[in-house]
């Protein structure tokens, strides 16, 4: 979530997209260059262990917009497939 998040604050949808499964991936990604990502809370999570196949993480990400605040509140699913975790999208 966290490397996703940042992904996010940098503008970089080729990662956002590799990290994205491919049930739910987006054929493109389009980014708003006037958001500003400005924190990350991490509220919870479930599942996630060494050994886990699901996951979940609740957040909220702060940013700005244009001088405008906002907080996308989510609880998010994942899943990971040949060792590697994929985000699936909102619960």
């Amino acid at each position: 979530m966290r490397s996703r998040y940042t992904a996010f604050a940098r503008g970089d949808t080729a990662y956002l997209l590799q990290t994205w499964h491919p049930d739910t991936r987006p054929p493109r990604l389009r980014l708003d260059p006037d958001d500003e990502w400005t924190r990350l809370e991490i509220l919870g999570g479930t599942g996630g262990g060494l050994l886990g196949a699901t996951g979940t993480v609740e957040f909220r990400a702060h940013r700005t917009n244009r001088d405008q605040a906002d907080v996308l509140h989510e609880n998010s699913e994942f899943v990971r497939e040949d060792g590697h975790w994929s985000y699936v999208g909102p619960l």
